[in-house]
């Protein structure tokens, strides 16, 4: 079988030309790869994410994993899962909290797939379910909160004064006596609370670092406070009153606040897939000599026959056997209105029947389009970010470094003279200024100050990333219907009044959209309707006070007995030239006039395009015909415009768009939500899909495009203070490591040292990010002749 070179959809027959290499399934992805003709570095079928279930055979199921807060974390999901029997195939996903698994269900069902994962922390669901992680996550840093504050205050009241040489009689505890030991060892107990509830997720990090054999910060973390908190326990012991609890608790909050940040962007970030997992058709009605049987998706095979009636949902691509409908494939392709099918059609899986009854022949792969957009959503979403990475890279080295370097400097005071206590609490000291909390606080409060003024400037950030990977777009990509349009059908054109109200009258019966526009633009007459009848695809017909009334298309009134004038004839040509939807009106044996109806462009859309074309550049991509994206196509700020391109393909288009730079896409649609996870900065519109919003890096809450211009500013300006931050950080570490490998600095403060590291992020992080979105605003609203972005914004 022919697969299309863009999209890896089915050419049967292949769409080709001389001048394009490869064979393509529909026009759509000839002109992309003719004009995008330099190759992708990222197919659809080639992304990589961690243990690939999709080599594997077998049914696939997605989790949500509660627990999941680092890299090491996925390797360790991975060969738990694989481990187990039936499970093929595993790859888990850090950034989205979510495990990808293929799996034998004759081996293993669906319903035990969450016990495989968990375990050590971890909490599985199916990913349809969702989880409650949050709660558990405030829990921890109130019970810490609170016995952090009762350990530092026993320090700040009692501990440092005595450390700082005041006399007991001073302080009213003796920390020799009775009365101290009390104090010290209730402050053990505190802390001990602190790291072994509140940091349980930095040792179980640790823990399953070396259990993958991929040491990571938690490795470092933990290591720093346990050392503190056991070295502190023994001088217990043996009667000494110096201890270094705070130092332990220190290092678990603020790691643990760090962490908590992080986990609230990801959770706003993490796609669960939910919309398209719902609209995957379970079972079908398979024909056979006897009947129809009600089977599973999965038992399908290619050319078996399977039975759609109306209101149901096509289970898996396939071509029409049987049968004339009106299919609603918006959920995929992104039309505004139904498509009428009729034998010979190709048909998407996930496509609803809304009038009429097909029977479809499964297409060679058994598959539903919506099944491939769910897979390769996951993946997109899957990739983590730049800066992720590099901490990664950096873990990998950076962790066995720090443990050598205090292993050193113990064994090295010791040789020098040094006490074993000393010597001790020089490595402890090279461990705990090396602790990574500035590092781990400096993307997500710079995040957590982006989200929150954007959410103050009418955007939502559903993927803290974003600020890692998005500069300033070079190229900024548009789906047409409901992002450049209103995605509602309205009425175009007018006919007479008496046209209108027969037309009313008898469309006030219909389940279409046109109808819909029609009714609400005529008021229905007081009139007796009688013998409705539906023709599918084609139009309604009914005796209005006893005369016939059709609506509908040149060929169902013709068959209906009507003469069809040619200046009608043209007008509706026309108006499908221009990607409208004609409905000629007529009665007693002639036609009368015309409604056509459409997909308006939304309000202050020119001002918008105009505004970014002047630093970007503008490129619009739709699923609809070449005629309906001809008014983009002509507009002088649109560089180039790609129509009749299929969703998997909408996806490849950014990713060869991205040959030329950092590409943004702004969509709405289910059919967009591949295109805009693939993107590096991917913007959804607040009236779109939840799943577009999931997939999406931001969301416009006004359903209005005037803000889009202000998502590229906020984006540039908290990358900058991420940045600004990741540089402190580093150099904070390239100095303070070699003051604790001399000696300089002891635990307490090298942990003060931290501390104060951490508190220059969090203050760099709360400072007002100058975006200059006021100017964009501006700018916007003066490209607009009308005034129209102005009288908006107010």
């Amino acid at each position: 079988m022919t697969t299309c070179t863009l999209c890896g959809l089915a050419a049967d027959p292949p769409v080709t030309d001389s001048g394009v290499d490869g064979e393509f399934c529909c026009r759509g992805c000839l002109e992309v790869a003719r004009t995008l003709d330099e190759p992708a570095d990222r197919s659809v079928d080639d992304v990589e994410t961690g243990a690939d279930p999709d080599d594997a055979e077998g049914e696939t199921a997605y989790l949500s994993v509660d627990g999941m807060h680092c890299a090491t974390c996925e390797t360790f999901l991975e060969a738990r899962a694989t481990d187990h029997e039936g499970v093929a195939g595993a790859a888990a996903s850090y950034s989205t909290g979510t495990m990808k698994l293929t799996y034998d269900p004759g081996r293993v069902s669906a319903e035990e797939l969450p016990a495989v994962v968990e375990g050590t922390g971890y909490e599985a669901t199916a990913a349809e379910a969702g989880t409650d992680d949050e709660h558990e996550l405030e829990g921890r840093l109130l019970v810490g909160g609170f016995f952090g504050m009762m350990t530092m205050l026993w320090y700040v009241l009692f501990l440092y004064p005595a450390y700082l040489g005041l006399g007991s009689d001073l302080l009213f505890v003796d920390l020799t006596g009775p009365a101290g030991s009390y104090l010290l060892w209730n402050t053990a107990v505190m802390a001990a609370v602190v790291v072994g509830y509140t940091g349980f997720p930095i040792l179980r990090g640790a823990y399953v670092s070396l259990r993958a054999g991929h040491p990571n910060m938690d490795l470092l973390v933990a290591m720093a406070a346990a050392t503190a908190f056991g070295y502190s326990v023994l001088a217990l012991l043996l009667g000494h009153t110096e201890v270094y609890f705070d130092v332990a608790t220190v290092i678990v909050m603020a790691v643990s606040v760090g962490d908590y940040y992080q986990d609230r962007v990801r959770e706003a970030a993490a796609g669960r897939l939910t919309e398209l997992t719902e609209q995957r058709a379970d079972n079908a009605r398979r024909r056979t000599a006897d009947g129809t049987e009600t089977v599973g998706v999965g038992d399908l095979a290619s050319g078996d026959e399977v039975v759609v009636g109306d209101g149901e949902r096509i289970p898996v691509d396939g071509t029409v056997l049987e049968g004339t409908a009106a299919v609603d494939e918006s959920l995929v392709t992104g039309e505004s209105l139904p498509v009428r099918k009729t034998p010979g059609d190709e048909v998407i899986g996930g496509g609803m029947v809304t009038d009429g009854g097909l029977v479809v022949t499964v297409g060679p792969d058994a598959r539903s389009t919506v099944d491939r957009l769910t897979d390769f959503l996951w993946e997109v979403q899957s990739d983590r970010g730049d800066v992720q990475r590099l901490v990664d890279r950096i873990a990998a080295v950076f962790v066995p470094l720090v443990v050598v370097l205090a292993v050193v400097a113990t064994g090295t005071h010791l040789l020098a003279g040094a006490t074993a206590t000393d010597a001790l609490l020089t490595g402890l000291a090279v461990l705990v200024v090396s602790c990574p909390c500035a590092l781990g606080l400096a993307t997500p409060l710079a995040t957590a100050a982006g989200v929150k003024q954007a959410l103050d400037d009418g955007v939502v950030i559903t993927d803290g990333s974003v600020f890692e990977t998005a500069t300033e777009a070079d190229v900024v990509a548009f789906d047409k219907t409901g992002t450049l349009t209103t995605g509602d059908v309205s009425l175009v054109e007018r006919a007479d009044e008496r046209a209108m109200r027969r037309a009313a009258a008898v469309e006030q019966f219909a389940d279409h959209p046109l109808a819909t526009a029609i009714t609400d633009a005529a008021s229905v007459p007081d009139a007796t309707v009688e013998r409705f009848e539906n023709h599918p695809g084609r139009g309604v017909s009914a005796t209005v006070d006893g005369e016939r009334v059709v609506v509908g298309t040149p060929s169902l009134l013709t068959d209906e007995g009507l003469t069809v004038p040619a200046e009608l004839r043209d007008r509706c040509d026309h108006a499908r030239s221009n990607g409208h939807v004609p409905a000629l009106v007529g009665w007693n044996g002639r036609v009368r006039d015309v409604v056509v109806g459409g997909d308006r462009p939304r309000d202050a859309w020119e001002s918008v395009v105009r505004a970014l074309a002047v630093d970007h550049e503008v490129v619009v991509i739709t699923g609809d015909s070449p005629e309906a994206a001809e008014q983009f196509r002509e507009h002088e700020a649109v560089d180039e415009v790609f129509a009749g391109v299929p969703p998997e393909a909408k996806a490849e288009v950014v990713q060869r768009l991205q040959s030329r730079g950092t590409v943004a896409m702004v969509g709405d649609g289910t059919n967009d939500a591949p295109a805009l996870g693939t993107a590096d900065l991917g913007i959804a519109l607040e009236s779109g899909t939840r799943l577009a919003a999931e997939a999406a890096d931001a969301v416009v809450t006004t359903d209005s495009l005037r803000q889009v211009p202000s998502v590229f500013d906020l984006t540039a300006a908290t990358r900058s203070r991420i940045r600004q931050n990741l540089a402190w950080a580093f150099c904070y570490n390239a100095v303070a490591l070699p003051l604790a490998l001399a000696g300089v600095l002891n635990p307490l403060f090298a942990a003060l040292a931290m501390t104060a590291s951490s508190l220059l992020v969090v203050g760099n992080s709360a400072r007002h990010l100058s975006t200059g979105s006021d100017s964009t605003a501006a700018d916007a609203a003066g490209a607009d002749p009308t005034g129209a972005v102005a009288a908006e914004a107010d």
